[in-house]
């Protein structure tokens, strides 16, 4: 059986504490999907369940919240995983292999992620001598020497494939550039006013250069402007089984996901792993690929990830990637795969199209989808 998607949303990205400030997770996430089961004139007692991914909400199952929020009935199911930054395209992943295995005919899967309203997060004492210790990450491994902080492993990975400080803002510089022209209007569903990602702005290299260093030597380092700030976001899909996917004006085939783990020190290397065997057990070749979004985190990690993979850069991230956006964690994963599904509605592609999303989590996960006519 296969899977298909027919509808995509999200909300635009706004960095944190921004547009989206007072908005809590499910706020977000309920008109989207809204928007979703419009766009696909699918009634809301037609779904089978929601899935979400999410990184942040410090636990309950936001998936659900939203799903209630969005005026779902009681009686459709809602799953919330963590996978970090991957949560949401694992997420549109899961829903692909309940469809292709008749376990569902309809899932709504995304991501959503709010950094503004995310909550405060402390160790608990161990005995009364001690006081409760915030922290801002939890450990991603069990090894202290083995889990960098993510801006340090990027500066190091930049150094290790000799990729430049320079070289690093001039990608920057096109992500931006390329997101200037703004995601087509039946993309976006409006939250809070805002149509448009925020972050989105006309850099140049100058500006890159005046930036300081956030970690890294000066010939390799990362700056704000290569290291893709902290958003908020929800986005979503409609998963569906063949049969609902016939009477859809738009629809775009999931062929298959790959999931792989890699070095924890160096994580943006893992969805080249995961992106080659899905390419290679599809037997479907790089340059098949007519569209690409590669996750830019960082964005020595997108062009390791493309030149790793063998993309062609012309046709990753068209419109830009999350340099230009901001990234939501959990909702990022899911926006690569509503960005190929109004891609695909935009490409020239008549058939055999073939699309690519991959992104990095930490502890060295690799997430990639294969999408398909």
């Amino acid at each position: 059986m296969n899977a298909f998607i027919i509808a995509a949303r999200r909300t635009a990205v706004a960095p944190r504490n921004g547009a989206f400030r007072v908005a809590e997770a499910h706020d977000l996430a309920a008109p989207v999907i809204r928007a979703v089961l419009a766009d696909a004139s699918m009634e809301y007692s037609q779904v089978d369940d929601v899935i979400l991914g999410n990184a942040l909400y410090g636990g309950g199952n936001p998936a659900r919240m939203a799903a209630l929020a969005a005026g779902l009935p009681d009686e459709v199911s809602a799953l919330t995983i963590d996978t970090q930054c991957c949560a949401g395209l694992d997420a549109v992943a899961l829903a692909a292999s309940r469809v292709a295995h008749g376990e569902a005919d309809v899932i709504l899967a995304g991501g959503v992620e709010s950094f503004s309203r995310s909550p405060l997060r402390f160790v608990r004492p161990r005995g009364p001598d001690e006081m409760p210790l915030e922290y801002q990450r939890p450990p991603f491994v069990p090894f202290s020497e083995r889990d960098p902080d993510m801006i340090e492993a990027a500066a190091i990975l930049a150094r290790e494939l000799a990729v430049t400080r320079v070289a690093q803002a001039e990608f920057a510089v096109h992500s931006h550039s390329k997101a200037l022209t703004g995601p087509a209007a039946d993309e976006i569903v409006p939250v809070e006013n805002l149509l448009r990602d925020a972050f989105t702005r006309r850099l140049d290299s100058a500006v890159c250069a005046r930036l300081p260093l956030l970690a890294g030597d000066a010939k390799h380092g990362v700056t704000a402007a290569t290291v893709a700030v902290e958003a908020d976001a929800a986005a979503a899909v409609l998963v569906v089984s063949e049969r609902f996917a016939k009477e859809a004006a738009t629809s775009v085939r999931i062929l298959g996901s790959a999931r792989r783990g890699g070095d924890p020190e160096r994580p943006g290397l893992a969805p080249v792993a995961a992106a080659r065997a899905l390419l290679d057990r599809n037997g479907v070749k790089p340059s098949d690929i007519a569209v690409a979004e590669i996750m830019e985190a960082f964005a020595v990690q997108a062009m390791a990830c493309i030149e790793g993979v063998g993309l062609d850069p012309s046709v990753t991230n068209i419109g830009g990637g999350a340099l230009a956006r901001g990234h939501p964690i959990g909702a990022s994963g899911a926006i690569l795969c509503v960005r190929m599904f109004h891609q695909k509605k935009k490409a020239a592609v008549s058939s055999g199209f073939r699309g690519l999303a991959a992104i990095a989590a930490a502890g060295g996960l690799g997430s990639a989808l294969l999408f398909g006519d």
